[in-house]
């Protein structure tokens, strides 16, 4: 191929280039509205003339192209919005079509409505809204995809997705939020060696008390994940027992608790902490010692028994293998018989001992009033609290 040859097919690409640049439309971008966000006008003015310009569809007037004209009109710099303004805009301008809309940070959320107007037959020509996450720095990616929608051109779906608004179930700290925080009364009933503790009499460190016990206290709750439907929550229980009967029982307790629906159905679990007084000892089972079937004997209520039997001269504790004085066990009589130190005794060593709560309950609402019942379970070694508790309290207002 001579020289005269690759003349006339460079010339004739070059007309082609030339034809199809003046062949496409020309297209100018007024600033648009923006609120909520740290770009300005102009700013986003710019990221949209630089997507535009990708699409490669249109002949872009330039903000140095437009500048004599804009700078005259106030109207045109800020407040040019309306279809009346960028058709009269882009008739001085002489574009075919103007690009205008508005970018508005909406909470945790960006909207972007873009609209092209026809300046000839003043009317829109293309328009789409589309929301994305509040991810200003991704402000031209966003630009992209809204003007790639618009001239059907398509994105990359792993853009869209990581950019898009996702309208999911609500995880706020402060969503769907009952507070139940406020006073609670109750009454237990005491089980096992709480039980027996209770109705022991007191010569041998027993409460000597009805085995029930009427609760007073407080609840603090914290919300640590919350939807319409569910919350967790941690809930601190301080409460005092037993005052009605003239003994004092604080305990504190630490839940972990879940609420579910619109009911207000509450389930909770966690442990408990309590101080009580206990001394080493045993319980005689088989009545061995005439005290009655399953007396307690303290230490010292075993050494006094044993001191009085011998000084009333009874063989078996004159006997001298009798070590009863001397030894933790009165293995000569019974070789199951060994001082324990667990045994509640209201005259033993103060000590803190732990539970483990177990609550299910609802929440019963009135207006701004919640009213929380629960029945409850607090489980200790051989024993336990079987219990009711309501509480009340008047929320002013949900928080949003």
């Amino acid at each position: 191929m001579n020289k005269f040859n690759l003349t006339i097919i460079f010339n004739i690409f070059l007309v082609f280039i030339s034809f199809s640049q003046m062949e496409k439309p020309k297209i100018a971008v007024a600033n648009p509205s923006v609120g909520g966000l740290h770009a300005t006008p102009k700013i986003v003015a710019k990221l949209i003339r630089l997507e535009v310009l990708k699409l490669e569809k249109y002949q872009l007037l330039d903000e140095f192209d437009m500048s004599d004209i804009v700078n005259k009109n106030d109207e045109y710099q800020n407040n040019c919005l309306g279809i009346e303004c960028l058709s009269k805009l882009g008739s001085e301008l002489g574009a075919d079509y103007m690009v205008s809309g508005s970018i508005d940070g909406l909470g945790n959320k960006i909207a972007i409505t873009l609209k092209i107007v026809d300046v000839e037959n003043k009317k829109i020509y293309k328009t789409e809204i589309a929301e994305f996450e509040n991810q200003e720095f991704e402000l031209q990616r966003m630009l992209e995809i809204v003007l790639r929608d618009m001239h059907e051109i398509p994105v990359h779906k792993e853009i869209r997705d990581r950019l898009k608004f996702k309208n999911e179930f609500i995880t706020s700290n402060n969503v769907g939020k009952i507070n139940n925080s406020g006073p609670r009364v109750g009454y237990a009933f005491l089980t096992g060696a709480m039980h027996e503790y209770a109705t022991r009499s007191s010569k041998n460190g027993g409460l000597d008390v009805f085995p029930g016990v009427s609760m007073f206290g407080y609840q603090f709750e914290g919300q640590y994940v919350g939807t319409e439907n569910f919350s967790a929550l941690i809930e601190g229980i301080i409460n005092f027992s037993g005052m009605e009967q003239g003994i004092f029982l604080p305990t504190f307790t630490v839940l972990n608790g879940f609420r579910f629906g619109s009911a207000g159905w509450e389930f909770a679990f966690g442990p408990g902490f309590g101080f009580k007084k206990t001394s080493a000892g045993f319980f005689d089972t088989e009545n061995t010692f005439g005290k009655g079937e399953d007396a307690y004997f303290a230490q010292e209520d075993w050494y006094n028994y044993a001191y009085e039997q011998y000084q009333a001269g009874n063989q078996a504790f004159i006997d001298p293998n009798f070590n009863g004085f001397t030894q933790n066990s009165p293995t000569n009589f019974n070789s199951e018989y060994n001082f324990d130190s667990r045994y509640l005794d209201k005259r033993g060593n103060l000590s803190m001992y732990t539970s483990w709560v177990i609550g299910f309950g609802r929440t019963f609402r009135s207006g701004a009033l919640n009213i929380p019942v629960n029945v409850f379970y607090s489980s200790q070694n051989k024993g336990g609290l079987l219990g009711l508790s309501v509480g009340f309290n008047v929320q002013n207002k949900k928080k949003k």
